[in-house]
């Protein structure tokens, strides 16, 4: 008879540890990447050379961001060719909200396509005055992500501040994700969401499935942004076991706006910081 309970006790731990062990393996599957803007003086000077550097350190993946839209299609082949070579991923770009004029999608469509993206990202709504104007953004992104998904990508929107900043009581953020679709993917930039006092912890697990990346950047009172991810405010532990077991997350995307080191060492500093905060 004891026996027969232990037996069925180790059945239930081991049942018990399963979603466990998913989530375990899930949050290794999940790439580490990096925002190009935090080099953005060194992408303009060589931009082959900067990727080079940063798949050198071990970076799984990397965001192009705005200036990638003005690349031609023959350009845009040779970057790939790069990533292919180096085998490191692009799979999402930042964009302005052109990028989501119906004039431009077809050009988004080509030029992330060619990168081998999977998600065109909002990174900038421009100047928007009020709920309404944000409700505007949200249809917007709406019918951009229609665009999109003919040619099997989805938009994504990557907030700032002011989306975490209540207006009438009313934070825009919960305004673009209400009116979206839950295909429009909620990158989520950590540094200004705890800069300006939010939860990025209950904003993810209100939001499951629908935070496929994430953007690691650092905040500390007093330093501001100009400090190495891992040395800030972040609850990172805690925003790590959100993304990974209720938001969805496919990789995450070190950025970094400064510090005491140059940008390359920077990236570099950070991506070990990242590796310990993993091991």
């Amino acid at each position: 008879m004891s026996r027969n309970i232990l037996s069925r006790r180790s059945f239930l731990s081991a049942a018990a540890a399963v979603p466990f062990a998913s989530a375990l393996a899930k949050s290794k599957n999940a790439q580490i990447g990096l925002e190009l803007y935090s080099v953005r003086n060194e992408m303009q000077k060589d931009l082959m050379g900067t990727v080079r550097a940063v798949a050198k350190m071990g970076y799984d993946c990397v965001e192009f961001y705005g200036p990638y839209f003005g690349w031609t299609t023959d350009y845009a082949k040779q970057v790939r060719a790069l990533l292919d070579e180096l085998n490191i991923k692009c799979h999402s770009t930042h964009n302005g909200s052109n990028s989501f004029d119906p004039a431009n999608y077809q050009k988004a469509i080509d030029l992330n396509s060619i990168l081998g993206a999977k998600y065109v990202v909002m990174a900038s709504a421009g100047r928007v005055e009020g709920l309404a104007g944000w409700n505007k953004v949200a249809e917007k992104l709406t019918a951009g992500a229609e665009a999109f998904k003919k040619a099997k990508l989805a938009a994504g929107y990557h907030n700032h501040q002011a989306e975490f900043k209540p207006i009438d009581g009313v934070r825009p953020i919960e305004v673009i994700a209400k009116n979206t679709p839950k295909s429009v993917v909620l990158q989520l930039d950590v540094g200004t969401c705890v800069e300006v006092g939010q939860d990025p912890v209950a904003w993810i697990n209100a939001n499951p499935g629908r935070l496929k990346s994430i953007h690691l950047k650092e905040w500390a009172p007093g330093k501001g942004y100009k400090v190495l991810f891992g040395d800030g405010a972040g609850p990172w532990q805690k925003i790590f076991e959100a993304a990974e077991k209720k938001g969805g997350v496919e990789f995450y995307l070190i950025e970094q706006e400064g510090a005491d080191t140059p940008p390359l060492e920077t990236v570099d500093l950070c991506l070990k910081n990242y590796r310990k905060m993993r091991a």
